[in-house]
């Protein structure tokens, strides 16, 4: 499974025009979901994001963790952080099929949710316009192949 964690001063998603979710400070979450992926991979993603110490302290170093920040996170599902790029048109095979995904990334938003975090998502498989005001710019990238 692989985050792309990008803290935020706000981020939102739009489907069709509407917005379905926003927050304002927090975590904007960038979530692929592999074939080879399962509960375990879902668990151990949703504890990192829920304790990365990426928000400053009074001193101004990073040492805060999103709880302690009063963080809100929006997760939007992203297949395409699996892509094969080995040729210009990129290849899709190693991100899990919905049946395998859809379950696995609820399990991550539930995880966080029970963590205590305000979670905002996207839709599954829709056709999503995402819009974030990066903060620092600070942009994480979490493998859990290198968990």
């Amino acid at each position: 499974m692989r985050a792309v964690v990008t803290r935020v001063k706000s981020a939102s998603v739009a489907i069709g025009g509407e917005t379905v979710g926003s927050i304002g400070k927090g975590f904007l979450v960038l979530l692929g979901v592999s074939s080879e992926d399962g509960e375990a991979q879902a668990d151990k993603v949703a504890d990192r994001i829920c304790g990365l110490r990426v928000f400053e302290d009074e001193a101004g170093k990073m040492n805060v963790n999103p709880k302690d920040a009063g963080a809100e996170l929006l997760i939007v599902s992203q297949f395409t952080l699996y892509a094969d790029v080995k040729s210009r048109r990129p290849g899709f095979t190693r991100a899990a099929r919905p049946e395998t995904a859809v379950p696995l990334y609820e399990r991550v938003i539930a995880g966080c949710r029970e963590r205590g975090f305000k979670v905002e998502t996207g839709e599954f498989g829709a056709e999503m316009l995402v819009e974030s005001v990066n903060d620092g710019p600070v942009t994480i990238l979490i493998d859990t192949a290198e968990l």
